[in-house]
C-alpha cells in the first residue's frame, strides 16, 4: 500500500478535533437548563421524564434561598441559575470551582478548590458551606449545583484531626490504586464530612433541589462529586473490603489508617446502619413534591431523610456522545457508539476498541467509532506528565503502527479540558505516530511505562488543547477511518 504522508492525515486529525470540540460546544449549560427547568415569577417548573406533567415549586414559600455550587462547572451553572431566578432577596451561597470566574456576585463566596488533589481552599469551601447550611430552616430552599471534580476541590475530613497534607496523600493513594471510580468514591464518602449525603444532612429541615452535571455513569449518580446530597448505600464493610482489595492500608497516612480502623466508623446517611451524632436527624418539608426524586437506585424514595429532595440531570455523557454522533454523521461517516469499556483498564479498553474498530471498518471504510466514559490507570511509580486519555492514545499508537499507509486516527480527550496532571485535554494518534516520535527522540514504550505521554504528544503537535471548558461530562474517544 502506498504510504500516507503526515500531511495527508492532517484532515482526519482536524475532523476528529472538530467533532470533539463541536460536541462540547453543543453541550450548552444554559440551553440544557431551559430544557429541563423553567422559572416564571415565583414558580419553578420542571418537566417530568415520564411525561406526566410538570412538578412545581413555589419559591414564595421560602424566606431564604441558598445555593451551593461545586465542581468544574460550578461557575457557569451558578451564572445560569442567577440569570433565571429574579428574586434575589435572602439569596446567599458558596461557589467552589477549580477556576475563579472573572465576574462574581456579591451575595456569594467564591473558592478555588484544588484538582485533582484538594487544597486549603477545598477545606475552606466545605467549612463555609457547612456553616451556611446550619442557618437553613424549614423556610429555606437550597439549590445544590453539582458537577464533576467536586470530590477533590470540595472536601473536609470527617475526623477533624486529619490534616490537609494527609488528605492529599489519601487522594493520591486512591488515584494511583487502579480502582474504579465507584470504588474510589465509596472510600471518599466514608472519609468526608461533606460527601455521601452529609452535605444535605447539614440542613435537615430545608427543601433541596440538586441540579447535576454528572461525570459518572448515569446508573451511579451518587458517585458524582462523591454524592454530597444523595443517600449512600455503600457500607463500612464495603470500605474495609476495598482497603484490603487494593492493599491501601499500608499506603495511607497513619491518621487516615487509624480513622478507617475505628470500630465505630459511621455508616453514611441513607444507609440503614448509619447513626448520629455527626449530623441531626432530618425532618420533612411538605413544600416539595415527593415524586420529584429521580428513580436512580442511589436516590430512592425509601430514604426518609432524603424524601423531599429533587434531583435533575442537566447534561451528561449521553449528550456528549449524541452530539458527536450527529456531527460525525454530518461529516459523512458511518457511526457506531460503543460504551461497553467504561471503567476498564486503559490498555484493555484500547485493545477492545481497536479490535471492534478494525472489524467494523472492513465493512464501512469511512467509519467513526465513538466511546464515552473513563478508563482507569494503575500507577506504580511517581508519574511523569500525562493522564488517562493520553495513556490510552499512546497505547493505541503502538497498535496503529502496523497499519502504515491507511488513513486512521484515534482521539481521546476529557470534556473538562484537563487530562491528569497536564493542561491538555488529551491527544491524537495515527499510523505515523511511532515513527514521528522516534524522530524526536521519544520511545513510546518507555513513555508509556513512565506515564509520561504529554511531552511526546506536545512535541508532535498532537496534544488536544481546549483550556478549561466549564464542563465535566466524562471523556470522549473517537476512532476514525477514511479509506473509502
Amino acid at each position: 500500500m502506498t504510504p500516507v504522508s503526515d500531511s495527508a492525515l492532517d484532515p482526519l486529525h482536524a475532523t476528529a478535533t472538530e467533532i470533539f470540540t463541536g460536541a462540547l460546544r453543543a453541550c450548552n449549560i444554559a440551553s440544557a437548563f431551559d430544557r429541563r427547568i423553567c422559572i416564571e415569577g415565583n414558580t419553578l417548573y420542571r418537566l417530568l421524564p415520564d411525561g406526566s406533567g410538570p412538578d412545581t415549586i413555589d419559591l414564595s414559600c421560602y424566606k431564604k434561598i441558598f445555593v451551593i455550587a461545586l465542581g468544574k462547572a460550578a461557575s457557569p451553572m451558578l451564572e445560569v441559575l442567577l440569570d433565571r431566578v429574579k428574586r434575589r432577596k435572602g439569596m446567599r451561597g458558596i461557589c467552589c470551582s477549580n477556576q475563579l470566574p472573572k465576574c462574581r456576585n456579591w451575595r456569594f463566596r467564591y473558592f478555588e478548590g484544588g484538582h485533582p488533589l484538594p487544597n486549603e481552599e477545598s477545606f475552606a469551601a466545605a467549612r463555609a458551606a457547612l456553616a451556611l447550611l446550619k442557618k437553613a430552616k424549614k423556610d429555606t430552599l437550597i439549590f445544590f449545583l453539582i458537577s464533576g471534580g467536586g470530590s477533590a476541590m470540595f472536601d473536609l475530613p470527617l475526623d477533624p484531626r486529619i490534616t490537609l497534607d494527609d488528605t492529599i496523600a489519601f487522594h493520591e493513594s486512591l488515584l494511583a490504586s487502579g480502582a474504579r471510580i465507584s470504588e474510589i468514591n465509596t472510600l471518599r464518602k466514608h472519609f468526608s464530612a461533606v460527601k455521601g449525603g452529609r452535605l444535605a444532612m447539614a440542613a435537615p429541615e430545608a427543601a433541596k433541589v440538586s441540579l447535576l452535571l454528572p461525570d459518572v455513569p448515569l446508573r451511579s449518580l451518587d458517585a458524582l462529586a462523591s454524592g454530597p446530597t444523595s443517600p449512600d448505600h455503600s457500607t463500612v464493610a464495603d470500605v474495609r473490603s476495598l482497603l484490603e482489595k487494593f492493599n491501601l492500608k499500608a499506603k495511607l497516612p497513619p491518621s487516615v489508617s487509624a480513622f478507617f480502623e475505628r470500630e465505630d466508623l459511621p455508616e453514611s446517611p441513607g444507609n440503614k446502619g448509619w447513626r448520629p451524632p455527626f449530623f441531626p436527624k432530618s425532618s420533612k418539608n411538605g413544600a416539595l413534591p415527593t415524586r420529584g426524586v429521580t428513580a436512580a437506585a442511589a436516590m430512592s424514595e425509601e430514604d426518609e431523610a432524603f424524601r423531599e429532595s429533587v434531583f435533575e440531570i442537566m447534561l451528561s455523557s449521553h449528550d456528549l456522545s449524541e452530539n458527536a454522533r450527529l456531527l460525525a454523521q454530518k461529516a459523512g461517516f458511518h457511526v457506531v457508539v460503543d460504551n461497553s469499556c467504561d471503567d476498564w483498564d486503559y490498555a484493555e479498553a484500547a485493545r477492545y476498541l481497536l479490535e471492534r474498530f478494525h472489524a467494523l471498518r472492513a465493512i464501512h471504510p469511512r467509519l467513526c467509532l465513538i466511546s464515552v466514559g473513563e478508563v482507569t490507570v494503575k500507577i506504580d511509580r511517581v508519574p511523569g506528565s500525562g493522564g488517562r486519555n493520553q495513556q490510552f492514545v499512546m497505547e493505541c499508537a503502538l497498535e496503529l503502527e502496523k497499519y502504515e499507509g491507511e488513513r486512521l486516527t484515534v482521539l481521546s480527550a476529557g470534556s473538562d479540558g484537563i487530562d491528569g496532571n497536564t493542561q491538555v485535554a488529551g491527544a491524537i494518534a495515527d499510523p505515523t505516530t511511532v515513527t514521528r516520535a522516534h524522530a524526536f527522540g521519544f520511545h513510546l514504550k518507555s513513555s508509556l511505562a513512565a506515564f509520561d505521554a504529554c511531552p511526546m504528544f506536545t512535541a508532535l503537535g498532537d496534544a488536544v488543547v481546549t483550556g478549561p471548558t466549564g464542563h465535566n461530562l466524562r471523556d470522549l474517544r473517537l476512532l476514525l477511518a477514511d479509506n473509502s
